[in-house]
């Protein structure tokens, strides 16, 4: 005999803003605002998919850390997500920026953002990148892999002069999956301090002299909430550049401890306590430095996740609700060609339903996108009104950095388009990627 699951309510509790936003309101029952903008009004103007991106917020978590770091570099991570605007507000705000492409370089660049604030890393750079790096000037080009001294040494040329780091693999575990987790020995990121190819790489960047090696650089992984990996980071690059001094008299002025921060997905997920982590690395540093008879170097640090994530909301509308093997699934029309994180990494969201006063009672579901891939799940155990129906409107909090940056053109849907938000005003940053689009591409037969 066939067991018919029903699904099963609780009755909701007062909505938990802890992670959207902090300029979210409920102007009307059922109804939210970010930055004075009903994201009901939102869809409504630019359609679903969207994404919202609060720019009050952006520059507040920019503010923020140059605040916790006063003495220190802050380098916002371009890959979490750029556009023009928001290479305006990272200057603006005083950060520095960091590009892992020519494409993401010369999107800041011909935005305005100064060259010599920008950081240009990438575990396999092109001769395209390294080509264009060098003719806008950037501030620094962080080494990744032994091949990369010559040629950057040759494109330079003789007379030429650019900054460089290294990036060092510290031997650390952290991070909240195994697919972002970079400072271990496993993984193709940096060079290892363990086998000597960390040191043996540095001294090649010593006999090329229009290369000045101006620090080193490590990054740990993504979404660390706890602050000790990042004191083991400190005690390990302070230890290897006490070395680099014994053997090479070579004084090193910068440590860039890349970023990471984690930050909180649903309602009651740890972050990463920005206050703490500021004041115990620092301490770290001056005492490590102290013991091994170093000048302290100046603190770089490399925010991306941390700054954005939290600011941007995700809108979808609801396609069908459906009862099926027990579970009920709400599909929606995006899914996972504008957000693959909850498909590569598990990531849980906490969707609310906007637009409309649901029931009072909310039935666990399955948010799933629209996409050929049973993996196209956005939310795997979400709680809706149990009168969720096609044409409704939903919202995914914390849905600013990794989602439009690693978007595709899967089944040829189309990228959404990025509205910023701020004081009672919305505007268009980034237009929706239309078919038109996707079929110019397309020149041959």
């Amino acid at each position: 005999m066939t067991t018919i699951h029903e699904p099963v309510t609780t009755t909701a509790a007062p909505d938990d803003l802890s992670v959207w936003p902090s300029s979210t309101t409920e102007p009307r029952p059922g109804d939210a605002a970010v930055g004075g903008v009903s994201l009901a009004e939102v869809a409504g103007r630019y359609g679903t998919p969207a994404y919202v991106l609060d720019e009050g917020e952006v520059r507040h978590r920019c503010r923020t850390y140059r605040d916790a770091f006063p003495e220190a570099e802050v380098h916002y991570a371009a890959k979490a997500f750029l556009c023009r605007a928001m290479a305006h507000w990272v200057s603006d705000e005083g950060l520095g920026l960091d590009v892992c492409s020519a494409g993401e370089l010369e999107l800041a660049v011909t935005a305005g953002f100064p060259a010599d604030r920008i950081v240009l890393h990438g575990n396999a750079k092109t001769p395209h990148d390294l080509k264009r790096a060098l003719w806008y000037g950037v501030g620094r080009i962080v080494i990744d892999s032994p091949s990369e001294i010559a040629r950057i040494a040759a494109a330079v040329g003789p007379d030429g002069h650019q900054k460089v780091m290294v990036r060092v693999v510290p031997g650390i575990s952290a991070g909240g999956h195994d697919k972002i987790r970079t400072g271990t020995e496993d993984q193709k990121f940096g060079l290892s301090i363990s086998d000597g190819y960390a040191q043996h790489a540095i001294a090649r960047i010593l006999d090329q002299p229009q290369l000045e090696l101006t620090g080193l650089h490590c990054h740990l992984g993504s979404q660390i909430a706890d602050v000790k990996p990042y004191l083991a980071a400190v005690r390990r690059m302070v230890g290897l550049m006490a070395r680099l001094k014994e053997q090479h008299g070579l004084v090193l002025r910068e440590l860039d401890l890349g970023g990471g921060h984690g930050i909180a997905y649903r309602p009651g997920e740890p972050a990463m306590d920005l206050t703490r982590l500021a004041r115990k690395v620092r301490a770290e540093l001056t005492e490590a430095c102290a013991a091994a008879g170093l000048t302290v170097p100046r603190l770089i640090i490399e925010p991306g996740r941390a700054v954005v994530g939290p600011a941007g909301v995700a809108l979808y509308r609801v396609v069908s609700v459906k009862h099926t093997g027990g579970r009920t699934f709400v599909a929606v029309d995006g899914g996972m060609s504008d957000n693959p994180r909850p498909a590569l990494y598990g990531v849980r969201y906490a969707p609310r339903l906007v637009g409309r006063r649901g029931s009072a009672d909310l039935a666990p579901v399955t948010v799933v996108g629209r996409h050929c891939e049973a993996g196209d799940v956005l939310a795997a155990d979400a709680r809706l009104p149990d009168d969720v129906r096609a044409g409704d409107l939903i919202a995914v909090p914390v849905s600013g950095a990794y989602h439009l940056s690693m978007a595709s053109g899967y089944n040829a849907v189309g990228r959404p388009p990025v509205v910023a938000v701020r004081d009672g005003r919305a505007r268009l940053l980034v237009r929706r990627e239309s078919l038109e689009d996707i079929h110019s591409r397309d020149v041959g037969l």
